[in-house]
């Protein structure tokens, strides 16, 4: 996909091999453990291995989770950091602070014709991040978002 094609319905990046793949077993595999637990409770089965295996198939899919998290809010730092400049380069000033890093990601979409009038619409009418995105005329493609 250029980046002239991006816009608002397409923007999101969709991985299927992870949001489908990787989540969907790890979590079989959570049930599956907590299944493989309950009939060894009950059963002469190894209670100590199937705990052992529930716990580390809770804390896999965690893991998966929380590194995923993570990953997002290094990158919101990113561009948090990357929009400041951006506006510090364009009028010698950092953006208001009034704007909260969701509206601030919502506006690394807006062409620099429209940026200044919507961070200030996004301000004073207090607008979420799909708001703002919904605004933009003429959409500025983003690439690099994971």
């Amino acid at each position: 996909m250029s980046k002239s094609e991006q816009n608002f319905k397409n923007h999101a990046k969709f991985v299927p091999l992870f949001h489908f793949g990787v989540l969907m077993v790890g979590f079989l595999t959570v049930i599956g453990s907590f299944v493989h637990l309950y009939v060894s409770w009950w059963g002469t089965g190894d209670r100590y291995g199937a705990s052992l295996i529930a716990v580390i198939s809770i804390v896999l899919v965690l893991a998966g989770v929380f590194g995923r998290v993570f990953a997002l809010k290094a990158q919101d730092r990113a561009i948090r950091v990357e929009e400041n400049l951006r506006n510090y380069v364009r009028h010698g000033v950092l953006l208001d602070p009034k704007l909260t890093t969701r509206q601030i990601i919502g506006l690394r979409f807006a062409p620099d014709d429209e940026y200044d009038a919507l961070a200030k619409k996004a301000v004073a009418n207090n607008m979420t991040e799909k708001e703002i995105k919904m605004a933009i005329k003429n959409w500025k493609a983003d690439e690099y978002r994971a």
